[in-house]
């Protein structure tokens, strides 16, 4: 079994599940990643750890439709253009600051760029 939902990623691993279709992997792979790897190894500790570092990431990703802020955060962080087409749109002004804020808590995006 796969979790379709990266804030279940952790309850899945402890039911049985094997991994995750990753929205948050687009941006921090090694991250989600190392969850897996933990729980995998018996360390949930770590893998709760982990886990609820994640979560406020992975809630500013769905602040909006998917893929409209996995998108956006991209491009910030120069992965790719930020270009939105149809039926896609921009992002309203407060949940793009949202987004940019949860980006530079987590260390994805500098401070300066926050603006």
């Amino acid at each position: 079994m796969l979790s379709g939902d990266d804030a279940l990623l952790l309850p899945v691993l402890s039911i049985g599940g094997v991994g995750v279709i990753s929205v948050a992997a687009n941006i921090v792979p090694q991250d989600i990643l190392r969850l897996i790897k933990a729980f995998n190894s018996g360390n949930y500790k770590e893998a709760q750890k982990i886990h609820y570092q994640l979560l406020p990431l992975i809630k500013a990703l769905f602040i909006e439709t998917n893929p409209i802020p996995i998108k956006v955060a991209m491009g910030l962080m120069g992965l790719c253009s930020d270009e939105l087409r149809l039926p896609l749109c921009e992002m309203s002004a407060a949940n793009l600051a949202k987004l940019k804020t949860a980006l530079s808590d987590y260390g994805l995006l500098q401070a300066a760029s926050k603006v």
